[in-house]
């Protein structure tokens, strides 16, 4: 299996959409490098990761098999330590990193241009500049995104429909990666 389309595998993973065809896969060891933004035991980050193994062992990649993950765990949010654990991802050859939140990706986009990143939960990633656009990401980073700020406005727009005639609204945003 190329890597392209393991690639593409672990995306439709990562959104934990199964798929009917299962991909042929060679005997190579694949390895995915995780930068979790929570702390090891968090039921939240424990639950993710687990949806992730549950739907990649769909597609026959399984732990042990023909797939290691290493997960480096970054809870406590401190920039230096989560690019310490982003270089060690990277010193490890993935064929792929997968990470959640701004600043875990950040640390591991910051670390390599050439090992795909795969993201989830992050605000804005062309706001934070992670990626060029939503529509077109570039270089080696996609993922998927908890906020798109053009949404903001349809936000609004529901909240009028939902609750008229609501004239007032207040809106708290913190424009630095979280």
């Amino acid at each position: 299996m190329k890597r392209r389309q393991f690639i593409s595998l672990l995306g439709g993973a990562m959104v934990v959409h199964p798929l009917a065809a299962r991909a042929q896969q060679s005997d190579r060891l694949r390895r995915i490098g995780v930068l979790m933004a929570t702390f090891a035991g968090d039921p939240a980050g424990e639950s993710r990761l687990a949806a992730l193994r549950a739907e990649l062992a769909k597609l026959g990649w399984t732990e042990g098999r023909n797939l290691r993950i290493d997960v480096r765990w970054g809870a406590d949010a401190d920039a230096a330590r989560l690019q310490r654990y982003a270089a060690d991802l990277v010193a490890l050859g993935p064929d792929v990193l997968v990470s959640e939140a701004s600043m875990p990706t950040a640390a591991l986009r910051s670390q390599t241009r050439t090992i795909p990143i795969v993201f989830q939960g992050v605000f804005d990633p062309a706001g934070q500049g992670l990626v060029t656009s939503l529509a077109h990401p570039g270089a080696n980073i996609t993922g998927f995104s908890m906020f798109n700020a053009p949404m903001a406005g349809k936000w609004l727009e529901m909240l009028t429909q939902i609750k008229p005639p609501a004239t007032h609204v207040a809106v708290l945003y913190d424009p630095k990666p979280a």
